[in-house]
């Protein structure tokens, strides 16, 4: 079996090989003008008569397609040339004032005329191409108001018993002009011998399409079953495997009907409308397929299904009979479709097929459309919430097949039975469509799930917008759902990757992929060079961290603009081209911007002159902390209390900073203490020194002093001012000072005093029950001393610290 896949392979891609050589061989010649003018006024003639049949028309356009890639292919191919010596004038450049020499003079000449040769056939080579694409525009229209004049004009009322026994006999006579096709084949002499010669070749088709066709399923079903379906829950990777696999109920049979069709041919039997046929049965055999796989997947019949569906299995069962269904439907419509235009059949014949055709479609569409209704109603975000975003998708999908559904009985009862064929049809085909894209995304969710080894349903942002580009690339799927042509999809193509012209500036969907391609290798470059500088380079050199830092951010600065500027160059955008947009830029700039670029030099002043550095202990605007991260806008200082302040840069460069640790980290410490009235200050001076001098972050050079501030209200005001070693630990420093202090100061019989408040009652009489004095009595004055206890002021550290000490990150605030 496997051998004859690969034989079958084998010789398409033989196939394939020689007809891409023989299309490139004809591309590479010059057009024919003579033959084009003869095909251009056919052409003209049968758009002028309108006679033409669809088919015939149809052919005529394909002409004119390839005469105008023809004629494309001619004007690129001389615009090399053209290219060429246009640059060689540029070279040149303008004759000057006082003129040239000669032979610079006799170049230019000679240039000037191979150029003016040289643009003769590309000139040429485009008006036939634009005579071509108007003609072509021209059978389009005329197409299109055919179509329209076909889809809205009342048939026979399809009804009327008197015209079913006719379309009936008119049917089965085509088919039976199919079979005496290959009867009338069978019979020549010349044609058997001809057949005996390529019986191997048939059979062997033939055994390959009977075996794909009869197995192919089974054989998927039972890998499926014994693979998978055993097992309790599936993975992200068993399930990206299972999906693949349980798509070859599609593929398998259509490789079957692939060979079948070879081995027709190569019976050289098919007659005219057998051939006809046999070039829509792929289509056929994919659309009922389709629907089938889809069912299946949608509403599974297996415990673990793909796709989880909130449906009863009576209706699921329901599910699968309706999407095939319509599947065969479809298939029959595109069968039917295709011979009305080659059978002379009467309005009437073709009035009763297509509405047929348009019921039974109507009917398995409504079936359909209930059921998903059904389910859309139990996707809500709660219990008791609204609907998520896809439930509501797939609830308009429902309501909108039975609006279809109800139009479509109108139209057929009405007569207008091409108009409801061709609502109903392309309304299914946008139905399967919208089902396949959404299980397209399931499998997109799950891919990224198993890439990111994670078993879960949550779809991540890479899944959404993978989904999002799935949807752009169906949307010509859509088109074609609703009777668009390829050969206009591919002009609109055409036309797409030509791109928008701007004056001089061409954007096209290569120049801007090509655009962020090499700005993404750019960006990523610039990236890989700061973490090599930060990592490997910088920490050998003498540079402190803030400066490591301020070079490491001026390299990515410098590799970003190098990159956008390289990507503008490679993708060809000339920067003369943008000045309007830059000259826009900066007025934007001047009125709207003027703090985000004001944030953003003072940014790089900060990196170059580098007054404030990452790990810096600084003070702005009130705001007191660590220097964690200086940016293009604004600068992140961590407080004490562990909250982040965004600080912008203009506030650092042009408003008062203090900057405790800028250069080095040495800082002083004030510790204030008071003693009582009475004290010798000489003993209270050598006890703080010798606790200063004992501290090990007190620096010796330059030394600690005592300081006797004055005589206070309630104490004698002394001050130990000291030099740390590392100002982050003076809230460590002062805390150690104090308990130093306090213990020699009880050691040595110094007391520490506190405040005394005399407290006079104007009453006292009251709180003892008596009457309160009168007037103008004088009032009796109870003094009663009360010594008040205040404990020390405990808001001192705090005070220091808003005075400017802080506290540093060893003191665990």
């Amino acid at each position: 079996m496997w051998r004859a896949l690969t034989r079958l392979f084998a010789m398409t891609a033989i196939l394939l090989a020689v007809s891409f050589t023989s299309v490139g061989a004809q591309s590479s010649e010059d057009p024919d003008y003579g033959d084009w003018r003869r095909t251009a006024v056919r052409a003209t003639e049968a758009i002028d008569n309108n006679r033409a049949s669809e088919a015939a028309m149809d052919s005529l356009r394909n002409q004119l397609i390839d005469w105008r890639n023809a004629f494309s292919g001619d004007s690129s191919r001389t615009r090399i040339s053209v290219s060429t010596l246009e640059a060689q004038l540029d070279r040149l450049g303008p004759v000057p004032e006082g003129g040239e020499a000669e032979d610079v003079a006799e170049e230019r000449r000679q240039l000037q005329l191979q150029l003016s040769e040289a643009l003769a056939p590309v000139r040429r080579a485009e008006l036939a191409q634009t005579e071509a694409e108007e003609l072509i525009r021209s059978i389009d229209s005329l197409l299109r108001d055919r179509q329209a004049e076909r889809l809205l004009t009342p048939g026979p009322f399809p009804l009327s018993p008197a015209l079913w026994w006719p379309a009936l006999d008119q049917v089965l006579e085509t088919f039976k002009l199919v079979a005496l096709e290959f009867q009338t084949g069978w019979v020549h002499e010349k044609q058997r011998n001809e057949l005996r010669d390529t019986l191997p070749i048939m059979l062997f088709y033939l055994a390959i399409s009977i075996m794909l066709l009869t197995r192919g399923t089974r054989w998927i079903d039972n890998l499926l079953t014994s693979m998978v379906w055993r097992r309790e829950r599936l993975s992200a990777v068993r399930w990206v495997v299972v999906f693949a696999l349980s798509y070859g109920q599609v593929v398998l049979p259509m490789l079957g009907v692939f060979a079948f069709s070879k081995a027709v041919y190569a019976s050289d039997l098919p007659g005219f409308r057998g051939d006809v046929i046999l070039a829509i049965l792929p289509i056929m055999t994919f659309e009922l397929l389709t629907a089938r796989w889809l069912g299946e997947r949608i509403f599974s019949r297996r415990s673990q299904p793909l796709l989880q569906v909130n449906l009863s299995e009576v209706e699921k069962r329901k599910g699968r009979r309706a999407s095939v269904s319509l599947g065969a439907v479809l298939a029959l419509s595109t069968l039917f479709v295709e011979l009305v235009r080659y059978e002379n059949w009467s309005e009437g014949t073709e009035a009763v097929i297509f509405f047929v055709l348009s019921v039974a479609a109507a009917y398995f569409l409504r079936r359909l459309g209930q059921l998903v209704i059904r389910h859309a109603k139990t996707m809500r975000v709660e219990p008791d919430g609204p609907l998520s975003a896809i439930g509501q998708l797939i609830s308009m999908l429902g309501r909108y097949t039975m609006i279809v559904t109800v139009v479509v009985a109108v139209l057929a009862v009405l007569g207008l039975t091409r108009g409801a064929s061709y609502l109903v049809l392309s309304s299914t085909r946008t139905v399967f469509l919208v089902a396949f894209l959404l299980v397209l995304q399931r499998l997109i969710q799950k891919i990224f799930s198993a890439l990111n080894r994670r078993d879960d349903d949550e779809g991540t942002l890479g899944a959404v917008l993978a989904g999002l580009m799935l949807f752009v690339m169906s949307l010509p799927i859509f088109a074609l759902c609703w009777g668009a042509q390829i050969s206009s999809l591919k002009l609109a193509w055409q036309k797409l990757l030509e791109g928008l012209k701007i004056g001089d500036l061409v954007l096209s969907p290569q120049t801007i992929f090509l655009l962020i391609a090499v700005y993404a290798v750019g960006h990523g470059v610039t990236r890989l060079s700061q973490s090599f500088l930060r990592d490997n380079i910088l920490p050998k050199t003498k540079l402190d961290p803030g400066g490591q830092t301020a070079v490491v951010s001026g390299a990515g600065y410098v590799g970003i603009f190098l990159a956008a500027l390289v990507a503008l160059t490679v993708a060809g955008i000339n920067m003369s081209n943008i000045a309007l947009f830059a000259g826009a830029l900066s007025v934007g700039i001047g009125f709207g911007l003027q703090n985000i670029v004001s944030n953003f030099v003072s940014g790089i002043i900060l990196l170059i002159e580098r007054p404030v550095s990452e790990g810096d202990w600084i003070e702005v605007g009130g705001q007191m902390g660590y220097v964690r991260d200086i940016s293009v806008r604004s600068t992140r200082i961590e407080t004490f209390d562990r909250t982040d302040v965004v600080v912008p840069n203009s506030d650092l460069v042009s408003g008062t900073v203090t900057n405790y640790t800028h250069g080095n980290t040495v800082g002083r410490v004030i510790v204030p203490v008071g003693v009582a009235y009475g004290t010798d200050t000489r003993v209270v001076e050598r006890i703080l020194m010798e606790i200063a001098n004992a501290h090990p972050m007190v620096l010796a050079n330059p030394g600690p002093s005592v300081v006797f501030q004055g005589f206070g209200a309630d104490a004698l005001e002394f001050e130990i001012r000291a030099i740390l070693r590392d100002v982050n630990w003076v809230l460590t420093a002062k805390s150690d000072l104090n308990h130093e202090i306090a213990r020699r100061f009880v050691e040595e019989g110094i007391e520490i005093p506190f405040a005394q408040r005399d407290i006079w009652l104007r009453n006292p009489e009251v709180l003892k029950g008596g009457a309160a004095p009168e007037q103008n009595q004088p009032v009796a004055k109870a003094s009663t001393a009360s010594v008040v206890h205040t404990p020390p002021d405990l808001e001192d550290l705090d005070a220091a610290d808003a005075d400017g000490d802080g506290a540093g990150e060893g003191d665990g605030r």
